[in-house]
């Protein structure tokens, strides 16, 4: 299955070039899909989006809402600094999802899944560490960031949400053990869900730091790392590292 920060949409289209049915863990964990229809979703109150949508404006920072208990995929956003141009790239691969509304609070008519702060890597470290102090313990921050790009993403999702506590339910929905599970990936909002599995593997591309955690490391997507870890882990069954 594909586990993912990713909003339905776009992992559908992944999934469907990846052929044949497959279950999806979306938005770190807060959606989960499986057989194609809306399995489990923990969505963000709606009262603590508002707070962290204030805090992040008052920041300085361009708050995303991603909204749609039924996978829509709908993102809101009041707009944002011509200065963030990771930012506008992500809003304009997501169009035409994206809907430009004028106050992001009198816009939720439902809890989202999730707000969203996107852009430099360092404004972006500044901001998730403030509001880890502020909204940390009623709330879950997932932070994914791509150093190499100076570049970063912030989700704030309902507490207790996260990659890891997502594969724990589906392990235990499926009867499968953590000893059965492989698992990959390549940022922080994959950590929980690494160690959770029996074998978790960090991508050869991922954060260096994340790298030195002492998970195994395999080769980067570029050198076909997944594929290579399956051959070897699942069809030839060879010995965990």
């Amino acid at each position: 299955m594909l586990v993912t920060g990713r909003r339905y949409p776009a992992a559908r289209r992944i999934a469907e070039l990846l052929g044949g049915p497959l279950d999806l863990v979306l938005h770190n964990g807060a959606l989960i899909v499986e057989n194609g229809e809306v399995l489990r979703c923990r969505p963000l109150a709606r009262a603590l989006a508002e707070r962290v949508i204030a805090l992040g404006r008052a920041a300085g920072a361009d708050p995303v809402v991603h909204a749609g208990q039924a996978g829509e995929g709908r993102l809101l956003v009041e707009g944002w600094a011509e200065s963030n141009t990771m930012l506008h790239y992500y809003l304009d691969k997501s169009h035409p999802d994206v809907s430009v509304v004028e106050v992001l609070e009198e816009s939720l008519t439902d809890d989202p899944l999730q707000v969203m702060f996107g852009g430099p890597l360092a404004g972006i470290e500044t901001l998730w560490k403030a509001l880890e102090a502020q909204v940390g313990a009623v709330t879950r921050i997932e932070r994914t960031f791509y150093p190499h790009l100076d570049a970063g993403f912030l989700d704030v999702l309902a507490p207790g949400v996260h990659k890891g506590e997502a594969l724990a339910f589906l392990q235990e929905r499926w009867d499968v053990t953590a000893a059965q599970t492989l698992a990959i990936g390549d940022n922080w909002n994959d950590h929980e869900m690494l160690e959770r599995a029996g074998l978790g593997l960090v991508m050869g591309n991922a954060d260096p730091r994340m790298r030195a955690l002492g998970l195994p490391v395999i080769p980067s997507n570029d050198e076909d790392g997944v594929a290579l870890a399956v051959e070897r882990y699942v069809l030839e069954r060879l010995p965990i590292p």
